[in-house]
């Protein structure tokens, strides 16, 4: 114990078996220290609180008036602190409390919000903050204990989970194609009606590859932009054009042949490095049990590969 005026649980211990016992020697050897270190435990104690605890003789130690005083107080802080333990130690086998996640807005909707049902009946103790925002989340300022993000990860300050790479796709409805035709080169873009995503940095640029050729930049046109991937999808589904999206936003219409697949034979992106799919977190010695356990579930709930990457043909 620090003898400049601080006081440790241990020492509020040592004070609450010697006022039991009235015994120096009795408590030092059940605690297994000599009876010299309870005298001085006792003294830096006394000192540090500017009162004396005890009358000391050769026969027994008896508590003074101050420390009769004290020794509720005392109990009441070992008592609070055994169940601050109790509470902290029933957290470290079942994820209770409040976990704040933050996810892409569109995957949040499509790829969190649908399987939280789940969670919560896995772990009926958990509470969840859910928060969508395609706006950049530093986990270190964020009241946010999980952020689902999906980019190149750079960033070694947070310790991240990759659950997934994200595949890009360039589709359209059958009616489209069936009017203006199949494409077979990347270059035909600029002669078909492309829906382009613009976000805060500008329209996303769409980049082909062959193999393991360099990647290259088509420009197109748009016929429609927008800053909502929901509106370009709905525009695409009704045969207004072309879309290059992510495979968890247009899986499912591939699946069930809502949108078909064009230039299959080529790699599409809007950036060239690989784009995971993450679950970040701040950089800890100890991750907090509700958040392994959340990472834990969404791993089991994706799978590998992920769900909406096992197949994309028609009927499947």
């Amino acid at each position: 114990m620090d003898t400049t005026g601080s006081i440790d649980l241990r020492a509020l211990r040592f004070f609450l078996s010697v006022f039991d016992a009235q015994n120096f020697s009795v408590v030092a050897r059940r605690e297994g220290v000599s009876a010299s270190v309870v005298s001085r435990t006792i003294l830096q104690l006394e000192d540090a609180l500017g009162q004396q605890l005890f009358y000391r003789n050769t026969r027994a130690v008896i508590p003074t008036e101050a420390g009769r005083l004290f020794v509720d107080y005392a109990r009441a802080i070992d008592n609070q602190f055994s169940e601050a333990r109790q509470v902290m130690q029933e957290r470290s086998l079942q994820p209770s409390g409040l976990v704040r996640l933050n996810a892409p807005v569109f995957f949040g909707q499509r790829h969190i919000a649908p399987w939280l049902a789940g969670l919560s009946a896995r772990y009926p103790q958990l509470e969840m903050e859910l928060t969508l925002t395609d706006d950049y989340v530093d986990p270190h300022r964020t009241a946010t204990d999980l952020i689902f993000r999906i980019g190149t990860l750079t960033d070694s300050s947070f310790h991240a989970r990759v659950l997934g790479t994200q595949r890009y796709y360039l589709a359209a409805a059958p009616a489209y194609v069936a009017r203006h035709g199949a494409i077979t080169q990347p270059e035909e873009l600029s002669d078909h009606h492309c829906l382009v995503y613009r976000g805060s940095a500008g329209a996303n640029r769409w980049l082909f590859r062959h193999g393991a050729n360099p990647w290259v930049h088509y420009p197109v046109m748009p016929l429609l932009s927008s800053n909502n991937a929901e509106t370009l999808l709905t525009a695409a589904l009704g045969g207004m054009g072309i879309v290059l999206f992510p495979d968890w936003l247009v899986g499912d219409h591939l699946q069930t042949g809502n949108l078909v697949r064009l230039l299959e034979e080529y790699e599409a992106g809007i950036n060239p490095a690989p784009q995971q799919i993450a679950a970040i977190y701040p950089n800890t010695r100890h991750p907090p049990l509700n958040v392994r356990a959340v990472i834990d579930y969404f791993v089991d709930v994706y799978g590998s590969p992920l769900y909406w990457q096992r197949d994309t043909t028609p009927g499947a």
